[in-house]
């Protein structure tokens, strides 16, 4: 996994509409990018209504906001539009994204052993050094946990 210090890639991947996300695309401000497992599960769709309706309050704060999953873009666009998600999401079928920040591993699911992505945060700073990590995200208050770090 990337530790603090390290960086991210300045491209990051593909959004839900095919559009190519950057590190500079956000004008300054620090990346809320926060990996999870799939679209329209319980606790992803708690996550990113969290982050979407703490979102003003994160942007006051300095933050951008963008979800990575192996999902398809199709998937993402399904999901942004039932759930009303103001911010992209990066679809990474490959995992190339979610390899590189080393998210991708062995966890539990209803008492089996299975791999997938492990739902984690970072904080980017603007140039896109990682600032902070979040491995014990709290799905139903994510935009909150984020605001209180110090």
């Amino acid at each position: 996994m990337l530790k603090i210090g390290d960086k991210a890639p300045e491209v990051l991947g593909l959004d839900q509409n095919g559009k190519e996300v950057k590190i500079s695309d956000f004008g300054g401000k620090k990346i809320i990018l926060y990996f999870y497992p799939k679209d329209s599960t319980p606790g992803c769709t708690a996550e990113a209504c969290s982050l979407r309706d703490g979102l003003d309050d994160l942007k006051d704060a300095g933050y951008a906001v963008v979800g990575v999953s192996k999902d398809s873009a199709k998937s993402h666009q399904n999901f942004i539009a039932k759930q009303n998600l103001n911010f992209p999401l990066i679809s990474d079928p490959d995992k190339n994204l979610i390899e590189y920040f080393g998210v991708w591993g062995e966890k539990k699911m209803c008492g089996k052993t299975c791999f997938g992505v492990v739902r984690t945060t970072f904080i980017l700073a603007p140039d896109g050094t990682v600032e902070n990590i979040i491995t014990n995200v709290n799905t139903k208050d994510a935009a909150k946990q984020i605001l209180e770090l110090k």
